[in-house]
This record gives structure tokens, sequence and C-alpha cells, in this order.
């Protein structure tokens, strides 16, 4: 459970700093579909108080019925496919320090709050998120088809771009939660490549770089389709074994 007791004065400073400062940055880099979940969430998701997850939960049962579910860290594949099937999202409860605003070898409650769980509110999306579970649910038994899901979310939802009015814009929460990122996707500092979900589930990817190779989609609805013709691909292929 979290418990709000346990936030310092000091966390609060982090959360405020960190949301501000993202906040104004992000402001023309992001997707709009980002910035207007954020705001639509701004009852229970703001910058002035650190974010409670019962005020959270209870905001999301009138809106597309996501839970937060707290996890002290790096949980099991398996398990977290499973949650995602039941619509949870797993969250650390801890802040990064002053000292480590700008880097962090895990995520944090807000790379994890801040970044992903505005777009749980957005309907598309977060039935694209459910619907990612309920696939990894399927194949736990197959390695090499959860290796190609963990890139699939990797591309998609931690360092997704999009394609709105002409622009690239972020939307993947790794990218909208990390300022350096944020502004190297603006400036055109990498490689920008058509969506192609072929293309993603064979893409080896690192975690202990800045990106390289971006994938733009045209649209949520182009990324739930994608996987919805993944999915049916799939289980083709599972009822002629």
């Amino acid at each position: 459970m979290q418990n709000m007791s346990k936030y310092t004065n000091e966390d609060l400073w982090v959360w405020k700093t960190l949301f501000n400062r993202q906040k104004e940055n992000i402001s023309g880099k992001a997707s709009q579909e980002y910035i207007d979940a954020l705001e639509h969430m701004s009852p229970v998701l703001n910058a002035n108080e650190i974010p409670s997850f019962e005020k959270i939960n209870t905001w999301f049962e009138t809106e597309t019925k996501w839970e937060l579910k707290v996890v002290p860290g790096l949980i099991p594949v398996e398990d977290f496919f499973q949650l995602l099937a039941e619509r949870k999202f797993c969250s650390s409860t801890w802040l990064r320090s002053k000292d480590s605003l700008d880097y962090l070898e895990e995520p944090d409650m807000f790379h994890d709050i801040f970044g992903h769980v505005p777009l749980l509110s957005n309907p598309i999306f977060s039935e694209f998120v459910y619907e990612f579970g309920k696939l990894g649910c399927q194949f736990l038994d197959d390695p090499e088809k959860l290796l190609q899901l963990q890139r699939l979310y990797w591309f998609t939802i931690e360092f997704g771009v999009i394609q709105e009015q002409g622009k690239i814009q972020s939307y993947g929460a790794g990218i909208l939660s990390s300022y350096g990122e944020t502004n190297q996707i603006h400036e055109q500092k990498a490689n920008f490549l058509e969506y192609s979900i072929e293309a993603i589930i064979q893409k080896v990817f690192r975690t202990d770089i800045m990106q390289e190779d971006y994938y733009i989609i045209s649209s949520f609805k182009e990324l739930f389709n994608s996987l919805k013709n993944l999915s049916r691909v799939w289980n083709s292929e599972l009822s002629k074994v």
C-alpha cells in the first residue's frame, strides 16, 4: 500500500519541481492527446500534492476503470501482463532524491505516474494497453513472443512518438518523464522510422542509453489496430499447431 504519511517536505519539493519543470518543457513537444489527458486528470494529478493512489483510483472508476497497483520495483513479466489484463497498472511509491532529478537506473513514482498514467484515461490508448496485457497472458509459455511484446512495449508505451499536424510529438512515458529525452525528440536528434509492428517486435533495444530509433504512429487507433492484427496472426498460428 501507499503510505502518504511517509512523504517528506523534500519529497513534495521533488515532485513539484519535476512536475512543473516537465509540464512546461513538454509544451509543443508532447502529443496533444497526452496534454489533454494530463489536464483532464488535474483534480487528482497536479504539482501541488504528491499523487494519492486512492484518489486516482477513485477518479478512474468513472473513467476507463484502471487501477494503480503498488509494486516494490520490477516484477516478473508474467505478473506484469496479468495485471495489465485486469486493468491494473504497476507503480512505485518512492521518489528520486534532489540530487537525482535527471537520471535514475529504475523508474520511480514520477516516471510511473506523470509518464504513464494520464494516457490511461484516453479511451483508445487505454484499450491498447489492456489488450496488450491480455495478449501477453495468452503466450506466457512462449518466451520468444513475450520478448517480442516487451519490444513493442518499449517502442510504444515507453518510447512512442506520434505525427500530429505535421510534427513529431511524444507520447511514450520514458520520453515524457525525461527532460533530456523530450528535448532530443523535439530537436530530432535521432532516427524516426515509419511505424511497423512487424519491425518493432524484431528490434533489439538498449535500456542504458537514450534511444536512437523511434517509430512514428499516425494515431492511437493505428496503434490499437496493429495490435489486434498481431493478435489475429498469432492466434491463427496457434490454432494450426
